[in-house]
């Protein structure tokens, strides 16, 4: 079977050589397009492909029509919302993501931005500690579950709310309190980091009446998807509470005017979560061997469409 990488922003060259190794292994072969700058290129490329490996491309009806061949895409990372669902369903295409493969990466950079931010991003003026505070996490997958193990390095209070994580299983992780409640998760801690995915339910959910149950001086940390932040009611939110903070690795739309509140807003110019050579090796390497299982036995263990 031919399997593509199809990478705008490319694998570290470990990862390749990781992936191509499995590949080999695998009994397969394997097709590289890197940096690409249109999409005639990629729509050529996958003209033969049996199997797609990405990063943050975009596949949807238009590449999957010049697939005909493709049986699997598999996003090396967590989130899927740069494929279309459906139209991958439609055109009998499994595709798949490599959970937990970034979660460490992401989970350090939540508390790199945090440092920053509660010592004033360096500015000079007296800051605060992490330890004693309490931190929220929403959502308790991979990433939260990383989140609370370094925060209880610490000493952090920590508190989660995960609408499909029963409490009695986020209490079963040590240090960590279950809420009841998005709205109780905001009220009660003095930090609140997201790690929702992008879902019609979350789409500009976090917002005033959120954000506002947030003590004097809290600060919200986004690492999950911009589209979960409701940004007119958090720009007049931060305009109306001069304490609040939000730092984030996914540039707002409204980045300009977020850069009002100097000393209080912080974004990176890209997203950032995932960029650690480690997590790149990591994720590439599970994507190659997601494909390999799949055409080993038909696993399709971490198919992501139905």
């Amino acid at each position: 079977m031919k399997i593509l990488i199809a990478t705008e922003k490319p694998f570290a060259s470990e990862a390749v050589e990781g992936i191509k190794k499995v590949v080999a292994e695998g009994g397969h072969e394997l097709s590289l397009l890197e940096k690409y700058t249109e999409k005639a290129q990629l729509l050529e490329a996958v003209k033969d492909a049996d199997a797609l490996i990405i990063r943050s491309d975009k596949i949807d009806a238009v590449v999957l029509n010049a697939a005909p061949k493709l049986k699997i895409a598999v996003r090396a990372g967590a989130g899927y919302d740069n494929v279309d669902l459906a139209a991958a369903t439609a055109h009998n295409v499994v595709v798949e993501n490599t959970p937990g493969q970034n979660s460490n990466a992401v989970a350090e950079l939540v508390f790199g931005m945090l440092v920053a931010a509660v010592r004033n991003f360096y500015n000079g003026k007296s800051g605060t500690e992490l330890m004693g505070k309490t931190l929220g996490i929403l959502a308790f997958g991979n990433v939260g579950r990383n989140v609370a193990r370094i925060a209880r390095g610490f000493g952090m209070n920590i508190l989660a709310y995960d609408a499909y994580c029963p409490a009695e299983v986020i209490s079963q992780t040590e240090g960590v309190s279950a809420v009841a409640s998005t709205e109780e998760l905001f009220a009660k801690s003095d930090i609140v980091s997201l790690h929702i995915p992008a879902t019609p339910e979350t789409i500009r959910s976090i917002g005033t009446a959120l954000v506002g149950r947030l003590p004097k001086g809290g600060i919200l940390v986004n690492t999950a998807r911009k589209e979960v932040i409701n940004e007119p009611e958090l720009l007049a939110l931060m305009a109306e509470r001069t304490d609040l903070k939000y730092v984030t690795d996914i540039m707002p739309d409204a980045d300009a005017d977020f850069r009002a509140f100097e000393g209080r807003y912080f974004s990176t110019p890209k997203k950032m979560g995932a960029q650690t050579a480690e997590a790149n090796i990591n994720a590439g390497i599970a994507a190659a061997r997601q494909i390999c299982a799949y055409f080993a036995d038909g696993c399709t263990r971490f198919q992501v469409n139905k």
